[in-house]
């Protein structure tokens, strides 16, 4: 058996020029995944520093590569796998999914909002956006391309099978890229919280090796308006507000706003604040800091005219998913970005994909 996936694996190396290859968890089993190069802030945002990614950088170590899953992944045994025409497996929590991926065995984790941040910039600046199963099935401006059926939803196709659409359904345009990123199932991400507004993440892309990621974690930090990481409720660090006083109708309330204060702290759950991201803008007293454009929390500045749909609420702790599912049209894509939801949260078009990086 390990003479086969052996040669499996170097069939796949050969056939993508080594963009793609067969990686094993410490059981042996197999999952596709894709080699992302290292690269620098400078490489996909205009103006940016030439400091390295970080989704390149784990306990302060630079990483020549971290190796994504080129499927939204499936659960065997508590175990996440990245395979071809499989069902993503949806109906599952955050934890649950960190889990999976950190079942595998050293330096598997669940993709963290660094790493999807990087791929989303890098295509961005490479002019290319990945279209999906946005559509019950299809893409909604390009309807004739499709995807395999897996879940019907409401009489209509839902989830299609992974990597079951066209190649203009990878996040290169190529058999060799990351397909999905744009629809089918929402992903959670690790590294990336709001509580009660405030942004909070776990420093460069120390959420792929244990990083403890609880609510209490001491690893969550804020971020201030210079950029900086610093404790959480620390003064003036940066949130996410409404733009108008959200009531309690549940409701969009139009695109978040970047802020040192809340003004508009919604006191239910109910009101949420939604709009295309590249719509979003920050109070008069700040710029927005490098790290967040990095981290694909706050536009880089250069508009692309997608659709991609930021949501927000600013009470209690929120954890965050990328990409959109199956239903959400336009809305959906490499930019979109859901902060309203608890950890808790399981839905049929929620789904995880897990990452690889080395580290000692």
């Amino acid at each position: 058996m390990e003479t086969n996936f052996d040669a499996i694996k170097l069939a796949v190396e050969a056939a993508t020029g080594g963009k793609n290859t067969v990686l094993f968890d410490d059981l042996g089993n197999p999952s596709i995944m894709v080699r992302i190069p290292k690269f620098k802030i400078s490489d996909v945002i205009q103006g940016g520093s030439n400091s390295v990614h970080p989704a390149f950088i784990v306990n302060g170590v630079e990483k020549d590569e971290i190796f994504i899953s080129k499927y939204q992944n499936i659960v065997v045994n508590d175990r996440a796998y990245s395979l071809p025409m499989q069902d993503p497996k949806v109906y599952i929590d955050f934890d649950t999914a960190r889990k999976a991926c950190e079942n595998k065995g050293k330096g598997w984790h669940l993709m963290t909002n660094a790493e999807w941040a990087a791929i989303a910039l890098w295509c961005k600046k490479n002019g290319y956006f990945p279209r999906g199963n946005n559509n019950y099935g299809s893409d909604v401006s390009y309807p004739h391309e499709k995807g395999v059926e897996t879940y019907k939803y409401d009489g209509k196709a839902g989830r299609i099978g992974t990597g079951s659409g066209p190649v203009t359904w990878a996040h290169d345009g190529s058999n060799s890229g990351i397909f999905d990123l744009n629809g089918n199932v929402w992903e959670w991400v690790g590294g990336l919280r709001l509580v009660d507004g405030e942004i909070q993440v776990i420093a460069d892309n120390n959420a792929a090796c244990d990083a403890d990621m609880s609510a209490n974690s001491s690893h969550w930090k804020a971020i201030d308006k210079s950029g900086n990481l610093v404790a959480p409720k620390s003064a003036n660090t940066l949130k996410l507000d409404y733009t108008v006083d959200p009531g309690t109708v549940n409701t969009g309330k139009g695109v978040p706003k970047l802020v040192t204060a809340l003004a508009h702290q919604q006191t239910t759950d109910d009101p949420y604040a939604a709009g295309q991201f590249e719509d979003m803008t920050a109070d008069g007293s700040i710029t927005p800091p490098e790290i967040l454009k990095a981290l694909a929390i706050y536009p880089d500045g250069t508009k692309a005219n997608h659709g991609d749909y930021i949501y927000m609420r600013n009470k209690g702790e929120r954890l965050p998913f990328r990409g959109g599912g199956f239903g959400d049209s336009s809305n959906a894509g490499l930019f979109a970005l859901y902060l309203n939801g608890p950890r808790s949260n399981t839905w049929d078009d929620l789904g995880f994909r897990s990452a690889l990086s080395l580290w000692d």
